[in-house]
């Protein structure tokens, strides 16, 4: 063969090296996909935020986040558990064996308006 005549044989896979993703990175790609499937953020409300603690191929995420009242809660919390391990697969190439997905605050049209018209 072409590539041994010169003594250089091909190096295995496992010889070559290895890509290490840092934790905050896959924290990042998780807190953009909680936000791409929220359908908004609330008025006054923080986007979402992520921490991530990685082993070997496997990430655990947690996310916290903010929603409006009312709304469907579990329906929102399962579409970001869903997106966050599809794109944290498909960009960093991990499995995600677990989302936990904390909601901080709830935040309602009445306690938005709450604080206008109150004068000291």
């Amino acid at each position: 063969m072409a590539g041994e005549e010169g003594g250089s044989a091909a190096v295995a896979a496992g010889e070559r090296g290895a890509t290490v993703i840092a934790d905050r990175v896959v924290a990042k790609i998780a807190a953009q996909a909680a936000r791409e499937a929220l359908e908004r953020v609330p008025p006054g409300g923080s986007a979402p935020h992520a921490t991530v603690v990685v082993h070997h191929d496997s990430a655990r995420v947690r996310i916290s986040l903010e929603l409006d009242y009312p709304s469907d809660i579990g329906r929102q919390c399962g579409a970001v558990r869903h997106r966050v391990t599809e794109r944290v697969g498909a960009l960093a190439g991990m499995d995600v064996p677990e989302v936990s997905v904390f909601v901080e605050r709830l935040h309602s049209a009445h306690s938005r308006g709450a604080g206008e018209g109150r004068t000291r």
